[in-house]
C-alpha cells in the first residue's frame, strides 16, 4: 500500500527547551543554540549528533530541528532539514526570507549535500557552521556526500553569507561523544 501522508516529528524534550520569546542576539548566542541540540540529542538518544536553528535577524528563533534520521526511517531528517520544515510551517511559506525577513541558519556541523540545496532553496541569508564535514567524517562514520569545489562561493553568489568554524571544538566534542557511546541513537 502507497502512503498519502509523512509525518515527522522532533523529540518531546525539545519543545520544553525554553520561553518562544527568548532572543539570540549575537552568532555566538546562536551556534551555542544549534551545538546544545546536537548535545542533546545524543545525550537523550533521540537522534544523531546534528542540531540546527533559524533566526530572524533580529534575534527570533523560528525553527529548531535535531537529527532524526533513524527514529523517523527516512533520510530527509537531518537538523537542518527538520529546522526547516518547522520554520517553513509555522511561517506559512518554503521561501523563509521573503517580505524583507533576513534569515540566518546555524548548524552544528557543515550541511551534507542533501542540506546544502536545501540551504539554498529555503531562503537563507546567513549560515553559521560549528564543525566542518571532514570533522564529521573523521569523528563518526557518516558520509557527507559531494559539494561543489567552492561550495562556499556558489553559496556567497546566491547572496548566501557564510561563517564557519563557530565553536568548532565544543561541535566536535558531540560529535566525538556520539561515536564513544557507539553512535546508537535509541
Amino acid at each position: 500500500m502507497l502512503y498519502g501522508q509523512v509525518h515527522l516529528t522532533l523529540p518531546p524534550w525539545l519543545l520544553q527547551l525554553g520561553p518562544e520569546q527568548h532572543r539570540y542576539p549575537d552568532d555566538a548566542a546562536r551556534m551555542r543554540l544549534a551545538i546544545e541540540l546536537s548535545r542533546l540529542n545524543v545525550e537523550r538518544g533521540t537522534g544523531g549528533p546534528f542540531g540546527a536553528a533559524l533566526f530572524a535577524a533580529d534575534g527570533r528563533l523560528l525553527g529548531v530541528g535535531v537529527n532524526r534520521v533513524e527514529a523517523m526511517t527516512c533520510s530527509a531528517a537531518h537538523a537542518e532539514m527538520m529546522a526547516l520544515m518547522t520554520a517553513q510551517t509555522r511561517l506559512a511559506r518554503y521561501r523563509l526570507n521573503g517580505d524583507g525577513l533576513r534569515v540566518t541558519l546555524a548548524s552544528s556541523a557543515q550541511p551534507c549535500c542533501q542540506c546544502y540545496g536545501a540551504t539554498i532553496w529555503a531562503g537563507i541569508d546567513e549560515l553559521l557552521i560549528g564543525a566542518r564535514s571532514e570533522d564529521v567524517m573523521r569523528l563518526t562514520a557518516f558520509d557527507e556526500g559531494p559539494l561543489p569545489p567552492d561550495w562556499i562561493g556558489e553559496l556567497e553568489r546566491r547572496g548566501i553569507a557564510v561563517k564557519r568554524d563557530l565553536q568548532r571544538e565544543d561541535a566536535c566534542a558531540v560529535l566525538a561523544a556520539y561515536t564513544a557511546r557507539g553512535g546508537v541513537t535509541y
